[in-house]
């Protein structure tokens, strides 16, 4: 249970996020901080470089999707100076020949979320939700909120409250730049 101190903290911008997420993150009692953001600096690189994150420190959620027979997705949790791997480790989990990423109608569809706020936080327990253990060595991250005016920073110890989430080793490598 929320203590009240927690609660007050994230009364004064926690109406800015998504409605599911709002309601997930307290079902799930994630401890987070909200942090607001210019939409039209929501995706991961703008946003990083205008509200001081370190790319190291953002995690992205990335839905991915079989291009052939039956249509399976999964929402994958990596890391921005990572690169998923999508063709080995994401096709062989997900049992598909070939895979891209979701398009922005489909994201919406299935997540009810904006590209450049998707979140792991509110995502439908059908929906395979794999985190790359590289996001759970860090001390905290920075990812969408659910729509691309808000974000959320939390420990990634918190996802191990999502019921359906599972920590995927090498689901992710790093970029040869990092």
């Amino acid at each position: 249970m929320k203590d009240q101190q927690s609660e007050q903290h994230h009364s004064g911008l926690k109406d800015i996020l998504h409605t599911d997420v709002a309601q997930s993150l307290t079902n799930f009692d994630i401890n987070y901080t909200v942090v607001a953001c210019d939409p039209s600096l929501a995706d991961t690189a703008d946003f990083c470089a205008n509200y001081n994150f370190d790319l190291k420190n953002s995690a992205n959620t990335l839905l991915v999707g079989s291009t052939k027979g039956e249509k399976k997705f999964a929402a994958c949790v990596v890391l921005a100076h990572c690169r998923l791997d999508v063709n080995k480790v994401v096709r062989k989990r997900l049992g598909a020949r070939r895979l891209s990423f979701a398009t922005p109608e489909d994201t919406r569809r299935i997540t009810g979320m904006e590209l450049g706020g998707v979140t792991a936080v509110a995502l439908p327990k059908s929906l395979p939700l794999w985190i790359d253990a590289r996001v759970m060595e860090c001390d905290q991250v920075i990812l969408g909120g659910g729509n691309r005016q808000s974000k959320l920073l939390m420990a990634p110890a918190e996802f191990h409250k999502i019921p359906h989430a599972e920590i995927v080793e090498e689901l992710a490598y790093l970029l040869e730049s990092n």
